[in-house]
């Protein structure tokens, strides 16, 4: 089974607190919502702090 499903799982900003929902996406910085974490652009950054992915967490 490799049926993808989506976890709408949040992750959080270990630097700042700032959490990603899926959810809600980012869309200040056209990140629709419903875009999860995994399918972020890999130069997104923290919309608050300037984080780069690899600083976030699950939640």
């Amino acid at each position: 089974m490799n049926e993808r499903r989506h976890s709408n799982m949040k992750y959080v900003c270990t630097a700042c607190g700032y959490i990603y929902d899926p959810a809600e996406g980012d869309v200040d910085n056209g990140i629709a919502a419903g875009t999860e974490f995994d399918q972020l652009p890999d130069d997104w950054m923290c919309p608050v702090c300037g984080a780069t992915k690899d600083m976030f967490e699950a939640e």
